[in-house]
């Protein structure tokens, strides 16, 4: 079973991002698929991979003003961003992530430290610049 973990800013994802999510998801065809459910980048990826008929579960965070509120079968409780996160990286085969910037930013990006521990423990990760 192969799980697919998505990160990405709430700026949402740049025409390119968004081609080159759609083929990595047809590519790879997996099994399940999670989000955090934030506006932007998220709720973009929640499209796509409705589109594509995707298996989708989210796992929202407590900033409730941030929420898409997309629908899934599956919805966890929200917990912390940075926890969930993590959560998400941990339960997933590979992450796919979308940062708005090309350089790694070190503060206020919830994207770059999602993508800083995907590497951390060796997960497969996919970075899509802007």
């Amino acid at each position: 079973m192969m799980v697919v973990a998505f990160t990405g800013t709430r700026k949402g994802l740049t025409p390119g991002q968004k081609l080159a999510v759609t083929r990595q998801l047809q590519a790879l065809r997996p099994d399940k698929v999670l989000h955090g459910d934030c506006l932007g980048a998220d709720a973009e990826f929640h499209d796509i991979a409705y589109g594509l008929g995707l298996n989708i579960e989210i796992h929202p965070c407590t900033l409730h003003r941030q929420r898409a509120n997309k629908f899934a079968l599956r919805v966890h409780l929200p917990i912390d961003p940075l926890r969930r996160n993590r959560n998400m990286v941990n339960l997933a085969d590979r992450v796919l992530a979308c940062p708005g910037e090309t350089d790694e930013q070190l503060r206020g990006s919830g994207t770059w430290a999602t993508i800083r521990y995907a590497r951390k423990i060796n997960r497969q990760l996919e970075v899509i610049y802007p």
